[in-house]
């Protein structure tokens, strides 16, 4: 790292590189006694998704970090003891509960819209009896509040299901947890602790701490890659981010302007790296500009392209091995076999890391056996099967 007088620090892209990994919990020992609450207080937020192959995205988040957490575990930490609950960030995504003031700009913002895009007859006639049902009855699903469509498509939601996202939206009802996949809304003046049960945050002191938040746990971004944590615009980032505490930084072959979490700068970033497989929708890699940016590894979700398009897979999982991307692997499960069905490798030497990946992984959702159906060529199949053979 170099500061030129007068200028902006300075990064080389490997710099910038190691510092997005330090900050998404991938370089160093992980801090294992906070544990999954302790991912999620450092991510800030972990994207949901209804897609499980492996596990679901938010359980892969913490184990790729942490390693063969037990899954109950992870949803144990996440749900119990009120420590988090589910709203809008980068998209649907566990939030610690601290977070709660922070996104009330979002919550205000939803109410002055007035509804949803689903129009409701009586509004406050059916958000009434919402209310009334969670203060008598406490925590509910949709279905237990009367179900969550009229029948036909997924979209065709009851008048019941609409009133209480709407109250979700605006912060009337908060979503402590998920059973079954199933959201349990409760009264969020019950949920909330009373210290962060409140609006009293400005929109611009909201921003100005989501801004610090995504620098934080970015490491290193530019106005795009800040913005795009929380899904916030480029001008409510540019309207905090000189009293956010993010430093203003260059980094070579960015081609745009950076900040950085100045204590991301203090000290050099070293230590063991973590060989995983990640989530696509795991906070290192859920940003495709920026990941092709610091890794030089492009990557897509391929779960809704028509099978008969897709190049890597359903559900592509890329490889982190070094503090790179070395590859990628759609899983699949059959019994207690995990299936790689298709993968692909950097170089030759990634077979070895792909096989340790493959392991680990197996272990942890109680496979017993790995096996390779289909790589990028047959001695990419070959070699990652020798090591599976040789663990």
């Amino acid at each position: 790292m170099t500061t030129p007088a007068a200028a902006a620090v300075s990064l080389s892209a490997d710099e910038a590189r190691r510092i997005a990994l330090r900050a998404q919990g991938f370089l160093g020992a992980p801090d294992r006694r906070a544990g999954v609450r302790g991912v999620l207080r450092h991510l800030g937020a972990v994207q949901l998704d209804t897609i499980s192959v492996l596990a679901r995205s938010h359980e892969l988040v913490p184990y790729a970090r942490l390693g063969a957490v037990g899954r109950g575990a992870v949803e144990a930490a996440y749900w119990s003891e009120g420590h988090a609950f589910e709203y809008w960030s980068h998209a649907a995504c566990v939030l610690p509960m601290e977070e709660w003031p922070h996104f009330a700009f979002r919550r205000r913002a939803n109410r002055a819209r007035g509804h949803r895009w689903h129009i409701l007859a009586d509004q406050d006639r059916s958000t009434r009896a919402v209310l009334d049902r969670l203060r008598a009855e406490g925590p509910l699903t949709s279905t237990g509040l009367g179900g969550a469509k009229n029948g036909g498509e997924w979209f065709q939601w009851s008048e019941t299901k609409i009133a209480v996202e709407w109250l979700l939206d605006i912060g009337e009802v908060v979503c402590t947890e998920r059973r079954s996949w199933k959201r349990v809304y409760d009264l969020a003046e019950r949920a909330v602790p009373d210290a962060l049960f409140h609006d009293g945050l400005d929109d611009r002191e909201c921003l100005r701490r989501l801004v610090a938040l995504a620098g934080r746990s970015l490491g290193v971004g530019t106005r795009a890659d800040i913005a795009d944590y929380h899904r916030l615009k480029g001008e409510q980032v540019d309207a905090v981010i000189a009293d956010s505490g993010l430093v203003p930084v260059e980094v070579e072959g960015w081609g745009r302007p950076a900040w950085a979490d100045p204590a991301a700068l203090a000290t050099v970033p070293r230590g063991r790296h973590r060989t995983t497989l990640l989530s696509p929708f795991d906070s290192l890699v859920w940003d495709r500009a920026r990941t092709e940016r610091v890794f030089g590894f492009t990557h897509r979700l391929e779960a809704y392209v028509p099978k008969a398009q897709r190049i890597h897979g359903y559900f592509a999982m890329p490889l982190l091995a070094g503090g790179r991307l070395r590859g990628r692997v759609d899983p699949a499960r059959e019994g207690t076999t995990l299936v790689a069905r298709q993968l692909s490798l950097a170089s030759p030497g990634d077979a070895r890391h792909m096989a340790a990946a493959l392991r680990e992984a197996a272990e942890w959702v109680g496979c017993d056996a790995v096996r390779v159906e289909r790589a990028a060529t047959p001695q990419e199949a070959a070699a990652v099967t020798a090591e599976l053979a040789a663990l």
